[in-house]
């Protein structure tokens, strides 16, 4: 039974408060290196006033200094033109001190921000994954994670130094001549609005950006994952004229903020030349006047250049900055998001084997000892009600007790409720009412470390990741040595075909396993659950894919590897049923029949129906 399927920006929606909980999520960040802060807030400081007090040198150069060198006492001016270049100098250094700290610090807190972010993904529940895409994923962990480094390695620095400048100018301007400071200031009051107005409509284009390149990359990656399909059946221009789609929304976000920045910037330049325009005029006149010296003018002059020269930088800041912000939403509104299915704050372990044995393989010594003895556990589903979100309900009232070391299967029609039974049991989800246990401890309770090493499920995918075949058995436990992964693959009937390949157990799987057929990849798959040596395992459709020698091969590997197990094992193929010591017919997410195969095959109920289809089908 699969998912219903969501609005596909369902998960992209952010809630109301999502900009307190980003900035919360940036504090936290920042926290740790919290003594770098502030060291480095006393070197922006330090900078932004050896970079203000650069013409205070050169007024006192034109008013004092220049008429007493005249004179023939050239000290003050020689004195205010060194302490100009050692300020200049200071600047400089400092502003390399602080650039290559601020770097360092930035990737400290974006590496801490990429493990947090991957890490929590991890913990989320299979339902949070089965409503997402993995597009949306990957665009969370790049473009988003980007967006953030660019903003905190090359615009945090300026942006915090532009301010405290400005901060320090505006202090300087009015020390120097209050008349000419209040004429600056006047031009604070259109900028404030300007400001406040490109803030609102830039972090609601931004977030547009991110929402439609995540749109891209999910489209993307759904096309490079499914090429096959698509050059089978020549989808490549519908392909294509999707992402056209995807991408036309992206560049016409974009298209919206860089329009905003741009209007931004023109109304601050506007704003600063009639500034500095009103400045010289009035200046000008005050000087004619001599109500102010040459000097106090030419400072004031050069400090309204620096004072507008930051807000070109702010612009451009101000663009990351909402880019940066936006995608800090993003990620977020993800590790805001809780696991539906949550650890136990006290959890419960399983009982002890009465054969004394440890159901951890990592207790014994190689593999061939592990399949001597296995344990099984006993599975109950008691008043079991299950739906997905507000669905309707796939298991309406279950009831099932499964002895330990029992092998059972599942029959039914495609949506009978088969796999979700099969998720219930290995805890990918929690049922709605009722109770799962194991050994009468109910999964709710159970550590997952154990209950993952007590159970463990083999889907049809038979996923295979990059590295070698060993690497990928040794995926039952990481722990085992060269010998025991010999031995796990020597049990399921895997190891001659390892040995000829190229590089035997150290040949690259490519991707997805690619070098292998599907049912070499199933037999690695069955050879992790015999070097894990789990209580229960769990079969969902294991042989669905697999030819009939391929299946026979599969179908002998079982037989070792589900020894002494309790196992469920979920088929359409009645050969694969044949090994269960009870078979259970499901329909609507109800059991139908329950008993041995040879029973319901003798009798006139729905097995029999299917095993006598089956029968011709190999005729």
């Amino acid at each position: 039974m699969s998912l219903p399927r969501l609005d596909e920006d369902a998960v992209e929606q952010l809630p109301p408060d999502i900009a307190k909980k980003a900035r919360a999520l940036l504090l936290s960040l920042v926290r740790p290196h919290l003594a770098m802060a502030i060291f480095l807030l006393v070197i922006v400081v330090l900078t932004a006033l050896f970079l203000v007090i650069g013409p205070i040198f050169i007024a006192d150069a034109l008013d004092k200094g220049v008429p007493q060198a005249v004179d023939g006492d050239p000290g003050p001016l020689i004195w205010s033109v060194t302490a100009f270049v050692l300020s200049a100098i200071a600047s400089a250094v400092l502003a390399f001190a602080s650039t290559r700290l601020v770097g360092i610090t930035a990737q400290k807190v974006v590496y801490q921000l990429r493990s947090r972010l991957f890490t929590h993904i991890q913990r989320l529940d299979l339902g949070y994954h089965e409503r997402s895409t993995s597009g949306r994923l990957v665009s969370r962990q790049t473009s988003d994670m980007e967006s953030v480094q660019q903003f905190l390695t090359y615009s945090l620095f300026d942006t915090a130094l532009a301010l405290f400048e400005m901060a320090f100018i505006a202090v300087t301007l009015i020390v120097l001549d209050v008349p000419l400071a209040l004429v600056v200031f006047l031009g604070f009051i259109p900028l404030f609005f300007i400001t406040k107005s490109a803030h609102s409509s830039q972090r609601n284009a931004y977030r547009r950006t991110r929402t439609s390149i995540a749109k891209v990359i999910v489209h993307f990656v759904e096309t490079m994952g499914g090429i096959r399909a698509v050059q089978a059946y020549r989808r490549q221009p519908d392909r294509r004229g999707t992402l056209k789609d995807e991408d036309t929304l992206y560049r016409d976000a974009n298209t919206d903020a860089l329009r905003g920045v741009a209007w931004f910037a023109g109304w601050t330049r506007l704003v600063g030349n009639v500034t500095q325009t009103v400045i010289i005029i009035v200046g000008a006149w005050l000087v004619i006047e001599d109500w102010t010296q040459i000097g106090v003018l030419a400072a004031f002059i050069l400090y309204l250049r620096r004072f507008y020269g930051p807000l070109d930088e702010l612009v451009q800041a101000f663009n990351l900055y909402q880019s940066a912000s936006a995608a800090l939403e993003k990620m977020a509104a993800v590790l805001d998001t809780d696991p539906e299915v949550v650890a136990p704050t006290s959890p419960k372990p399983l009982p002890a084997h009465t054969s004394g044995q440890s159901a951890n393989a990592s207790d014994a010594t190689s593999a061939r000892e592990w399949a001597q003895a296995p344990s099984g556990r006993s599975i109950d589903l008691t008043h079991v009600r299950f739906s997905y979100g507000d669905g309707p309900d796939v298991l309406p009232r279950f009831d099932l007790r499964i002895p330990a070391g029992e092998i059972v299967a599942l029959v039914g029609a495609t949506g009978a409720g088969k796999s979700t039974l099969a998720k219930l049991v290995t805890r990918f989800y929690d049922p709605s009412e009722g109770r799962v246990t194991i050994d009468e401890v109910d999964l709710r309770d159970l550590d997952d470390a154990q209950l993952r090493s007590s159970v463990v499920m083999v889907t049809q995918e038979s996923f295979l990741f990059a590295g070698t075949i060993a690497d990928n058995i040794r995926i039952g436990n990481p722990d085992a040595g060269d010998e025991e992964v010999l031995a796990a693959a020597t049990a399921v009937g895997l190891d001659p075909y390892i040995r000829n390949l190229p590089d035997g157990y150290e040949t690259d799987v490519k991707k997805r396993g690619g070098r292998l057929s599907s049912g070499q990849r199933q037999l690695v798959s069955f050879a992790r659950v015999f070097l894990a040596n789990p209580d229960i395992v769990v079969l969902d459709e294991a042989t669905a894919h697999l030819d009939i020698p391929s299946e026979r091969l599969v179908q002998k590997a079982l037989a070792t590897v589900l020894e002494g197990r309790t196992a469920i094992i979920i088929a359409h193929r009645l050969s694969t049923v044949e090994i269960a010591d009870r078979v259970l017919v499901m329909d609507s997410g109800r059991i139908i029949e329950d008993g041995a195969p040879d029973e319901l095959v003798s009798g006139a109920g729905k097995f029999a129906q299917l095993h006598k289809a089956w029968r011709d089908s190999l005729v």
